[in-house]
């Protein structure tokens, strides 16, 4: 079920993301991605995760869309998650081949290449959302709760260290062994990562604030498969709310 404002935009682009069953999705291509609100790229990413929990997943001709997709791409979002076996962003969000771009490595940390890659996705390739997904049960935000040092870990974790800091509602047993400490210290964790976004990247900061994309922080359950977003961060289609709190 198509999602969104304006009709005829709705229609143009229905045959990309019809939820049935029986019938077979296609790739977006440059018109349909141009026509798709950050809102609307939103409220897709919203249905897929509620096809993929349900169990209805579209049936989708792979090698059609590796054909459709060999001389370019045009994904209607750029996810940033963790590299948990566990987090596919496009089985998560139930899209195909060339819908998103997926950014992934240990604590959907924000970093120099991954702003890099979010502003190509966006500035370059038209993406029109951004997406900085948590999961549950996350071993490198367990690792940062543990001050956990490794090699070239060791850094990484120091990226989730400041929201380790930042937790303040749970008063003892403040390490991986406490849940309710580590799922906190997650939803922190994404909700700075957002504000990292915006305030470390000059192009993706006036495109948001513009309208031209959007962009929430979420949470992956790693038992029930929902993702949780977290509305308080959700800054979308030129809203000054949020923005103003984060913005610099």
């Amino acid at each position: 079920m198509m999602i969104g404002e304006n009709t005829e935009t709705i229609l143009h682009i229905g045959r990309f993301f019809n939820a049935k069953k029986e019938e077979k999705m296609k790739t977006l291509d440059k018109l349909s991605q141009s026509n798709i609100t950050p809102k609307q790229a939103l409220e897709l990413l919203k249905a897929g995760n509620i096809r993929f929990v349900e169990n209805l997943r579209i049936n989708r001709n792979l090698l059609q869309m590796v054909n459709d997709t060999s001389n370019g791409q045009w994904p209607m979002a750029a996810i940033v998650s963790c590299m948990d076996s566990r987090t596919s962003a496009e089985l998560i969000f139930d899209q195909g081949l060339g819908d998103i771009f997926s950014i992934r490595l240990a604590g959907n940390v924000i970093s120099e290449n991954v702003l890099g890659s979010l502003e190509y996705a966006c500035k370059v390739a038209g993406s029109k959302f951004i997406v900085v997904l948590g999961h549950s049960k996350c071993g490198a935000i367990k690792g940062a709760c543990d001050a956990v040092e490794l090699g070239n870990l060791t850094a990484l974790l120091g990226k989730i260290t400041p929201a380790v800091y930042a937790e303040k509602s749970v008063k003892e047993h403040r390490n991986s062994h406490n849940p309710e400490f580590v799922e906190a210290v997650s939803k922190i964790h994404v909700e700075r990562s957002v504000q990292a976004i915006m305030e470390q990247s000059v192009i993706l900061r006036d495109m948001i604030l513009k309208g031209e994309i959007g962009i929430i922080g979420a949470s992956y359950d790693v038992e029930t498969g929902i993702v949780s977003f977290h509305d308080q961060t959700l800054i979308l289609e030129g809203s000054t709310e949020n923005a103003t709190a984060i913005a610099v």
